[in-house]
């Protein structure tokens, strides 16, 4: 599952640079319509979930590992 959210990651890393990349284009025409101004924040907040969790991800793994030894040193 890991790979899958580190794939999925980069993806939206892509659109969401092309969305800003979008909105500069259109703030240099003049105001952009609001769709545009915050069409950069969807892909913003999934790329924030996705990386918070691939950020966890050793963490959770030493605590799951320091948590069998436990239970191995008290059997």
């Amino acid at each position: 599952m890991s790979s899958w959210i580190r794939q999925i990651h980069r993806w939206v890393a892509i659109v969401f640079t092309v969305t800003v990349i979008a909105n500069f284009v259109a703030l240099s025409q003049g105001t952009p319509p609001p769709w545009i101004t915050y069409s950069p924040l969807p892909p913003l907040a999934f790329l924030l979930f996705t990386g918070l969790y691939m950020f966890a991800l050793p963490y959770s793994a030493k605590w799951r590992a320091r948590k069998s030894l436990k239970k191995e040193l008290q059997a």
